[in-house]
């Protein structure tokens, strides 16, 4: 278990769907305790893998009690038809957040770290984090849900982010079979 570094927005792992998970092994419990160690390290509510540069659908959680959990293979639906507005963050984007609406309630139903069935009944900020979460793993940022007129501004508030102009780190390819293509 360790901290890793946080991809920033304008890493192409961020935009690309990741791949599910077929094998629930060692290595794939280990990126799930990555995930919650760096999640609670950045002081975050999800963090999904490619965050951390490995492009698999499974992602870290906390819960109403403020447990960490995780899905892997995740699938949402039914959404409420109950919309929710509020400010939503993303750790890739630090210190900026903007208003989105999003249902206030969604089932997820996906495998644990064992391959076991795993269904979750979020609402609110558990909604939003689980649908938050699972867009990460179709290559969708929350800014691309923004209205234009907020989206205008978060793209305003990005450019003269601090963090925006560093160097994006490079690629490598993983000799592990898991970490897939390397992305």
């Amino acid at each position: 278990m360790s901290v890793r570094d946080i991809r920033l927005l304008g890493d192409p792992v961020l935009r690309t769907v990741a791949d599910p998970v077929a094998t629930f092994d060692r290595e794939l419990r280990r990126l799930v305790d990555d995930l919650a160690d760096t999640m609670r390290d950045a002081s975050g509510v999800g963090l999904a893998a490619p965050q951390l540069g490995v492009s698999l659908r499974v992602f870290t959680y906390l819960d109403d009690s403020d447990e960490v959990g995780h899905l892997i293979n995740p699938v949402l639906g039914p959404f409420s038809e109950e919309m929710m507005d509020g400010e939503e963050g993303c750790l890739s984007l630090p210190g900026l957040a903007f208003d989105l609406r999003r249902p206030e309630r969604v089932l997820a139903v996906g495998q644990n770290s064992h391959g076991d069935p795993v269904t979750v009944e979020g609402s609110g900020i558990l909604s939003r984090c689980l649908q938050h979460e699972t867009d990460h793993l179709d290559g969708i940022l929350f800014i691309d849900r923004l209205d234009k007129e907020t989206k205008r501004a978060a793209m305003k508030a990005i450019r003269e982010a601090e963090w925006s102009n560093e160097p994006k780190p490079a690629v490598k390819v993983s000799p592990h079979p898991l970490f897939g293509r390397g992305r």
